[in-house]
């Protein structure tokens, strides 16, 4: 079995997936695999068989904290999607048994599109930038208004205040990724300051929990989503954490996760961040308005799943070649971007 560039990076034995895949869809053809460059948390591989070709995501070994890489939650939602109104490949096989790749794995359709970083969208022309950011509000919009129970989803979530459960949940997590030497006091200031916030929790949506440009596939030459990816954190919550996680591109650095802040937007294409505001309020029907607390909830989320990104480094779990220091810089940078809102607060 020939290895492609980037096999390297494998974290499994390639000869059972290919009797895996054998044992499926039958024939001689011969399992090609290569790691892609995302996947930051759950290692994502492009899987080839012949003329058969699909995209596998997997948890990675020696995981921290199970529940952050529901790698079967990942699969219920696109099964559940499929057909919807919400642009998602379809997913194509389900494995738990852990002796296969040596932890659970999917594998789904492989969509043909462009997948883009940069909030900066380089490449596309000045329209495209302004229809594709179009596009991604009313995805956004679209998974919120998706009548949830009528797919299957009225449990993915559980019963309580969405708000205080999910700071418990990432507090704890933090205490999981930190390291005696990561110093970031800033992110343990931002906990102390929701925790003494939390608002009632009254609006319920399918949430996707990471909704950014790149987890987006936009269509090889039109400026629309064709697919959204990465539903590891997706759990039944309140739409205004999804819209404040996707507008942090405006107050984050191009180089902070290929953030906004400082671009000549209105040359570029690119709506300001109160017009993307508006016009996710239009499209989902919402009635509620974003609030700091939303955004420095946001914020939160995105240091502690950074930290993550340096604690999976420091045990070789990460494609990032240098996964351990570029999470704890974003780690610090979310923190401070969540503290400059929290001192600019009426």
């Amino acid at each position: 079995m020939n290895r492609q560039a980037g096999d390297g990076n494998m974290d499994f034995d390639l000869r059972r997936l290919d009797a895996y895949l054998k044992e499926w869809l039958g024939g001689s053809a011969e399992t090609r695999v290569t790691r892609t460059s995302g996947g930051m948390s759950n290692p994502t591989y492009f899987v080839t068989r012949g003329g058969w070709r699909a995209v596998l995501r997997k948890q990675p070994n020696n995981v921290l904290m199970p529940s952050a890489h529901a790698i079967d939650r990942e699969y219920r939602v696109l099964t559940a999607l499929e057909g919807s109104d919400v642009p998602t490949p379809r997913p194509y096989r389900y494995c738990a048994d852990r002796e296969v790749l040596g932890t659970p794995f999917y594998l789904m359709e492989w969509l043909e599109g462009r997948i883009v970083y940069d909030y900066a969208l380089p490449g596309f022309a000045r329209e495209e930038r302004t229809a594709c950011y179009r596009s991604m509000c009313t995805t956004l919009a679209a998974i919120h208004k998706l009548d949830y129970k009528a797919v299957g989803l009225g449990d993915f979530g559980k019963p309580g205040n969405y708000f205080a459960r999910q700071l418990n949940r990432w507090s704890k997590l933090w205490g999981e990724y930190r390291r005696g030497d990561d110093d970031n006091p800033a992110l343990d200031r931002m906990v102390r300051w929701l925790a003494e916030r939390v608002p009632m929790s009254e609006s319920l949506a399918l949430c996707h929990g990471d909704f950014r440009m790149a987890n987006l596939v936009f269509h090889p030459t039109e400026p629309r989503v064709v697919g959204v990816l990465d539903w590891e954190l997706s759990t039944l919550g309140h739409p205004l954490v999804d819209l404040a996680f996707n507008s942090q591109a405006w107050r984050m650095a191009p180089d902070e996760n290929g953030g906004l802040l400082g671009l000549p937007l209105d040359d570029m294409g690119i709506p300001s961040e109160q017009d993307h505001l508006d016009r996710y309020y239009e499209c989902a029907g919402a009635t509620e308005r974003l609030t700091v607390f939303h955004q420095v909830f946001a914020m939160f989320r995105g240091a502690v799943g950074s930290a993550g990104v340096a604690a999976r480094g420091d045990l070789g779990n990460n494609v990032l070649p240098d996964a351990a220091n570029v999470g704890r810089r974003l780690a610090r940078a979310y923190a401070t971007r969540g503290m400059a809102l929290i001192e600019s607060a009426p």
